[in-house]
């Protein structure tokens, strides 16, 4: 057989196994399949500003629900991370709206094989839950969250809250992250704006 018709056949074979592989990630990631319509996501359930003790708070309450992919990587032992952000805004008709403030949390979860139990870890501290359920609802929510002294806040002035509430695909291993561009199986969360009053 000629040298050029070998390699031919060759990179002919070679491109069909890539074409494979690519097609196996895109499922194993949930991009393409069943997986990928099923409902998953954020609901929030409440979101409110509280004046109190000189600052100016907000709570939360949101409800999680995993994609299958989120489930199996955890159960596999690999950790997840949820990030809230609020951001408080003053608005102003000359110019871009002013940031007073903004204020991040951010919360690990990790299936502890060993024990069988679920881990939550938020600034330093940890705690454990027997299912995956108590998990997700101890890390969805936050209560008397201080965004900002009230001397930050002008009583002449309109504000708003601009917030977020996600799983952070950024703190995955690097090899996870690879085609993660548009989100998969992985894009998890919530953004609301909501006036101060």
């Amino acid at each position: 057989m000629h040298p050029l018709l070998v390699r031919h056949r060759f990179l002919q074979g070679l491109g069909v196994l890539l074409v494979w592989l690519c097609l196996g990630l895109a499922l194993s990631a949930g991009l393409l399949g069943p997986g990928a319509a099923r409902a998953q996501g954020v609901e929030l359930a409440t979101l409110a500003t509280e004046r109190r003790d000189g600052a100016l708070t907000l709570e939360f309450a949101a409800r999680v629900t995993l994609p299958k992919t989120v489930e199996d990587a955890l159960q596999h032992g690999v950790p997840i991370y949820f990030v809230a952000q609020a951001e408080l805004k003053r608005n102003r008709w000359y110019w871009r709206d002013e940031r007073v403030a903004r204020v991040t949390r951010q919360w690990r979860l990790a299936y502890q094989p060993l024990t069988g139990s679920w881990r939550v870890g938020l600034a330093g501290i940890n705690q454990s839950f027997a299912t995956l359920e108590e998990a997700l609802a101890v890390m969805s929510r936050s209560a008397g969250w201080r965004l900002a002294d009230l001397a930050q806040v002008d009583g002449d002035s309109r504000y708003y809250v601009d917030f977020s509430y996600r799983l952070d695909t950024s703190q995955l291993p690097g090899p996870m992250q690879f085609g993660l561009g548009g989100g998969g199986g992985w894009a998890v969360g919530v953004e609301r704006s909501l006036r101060v009053d």
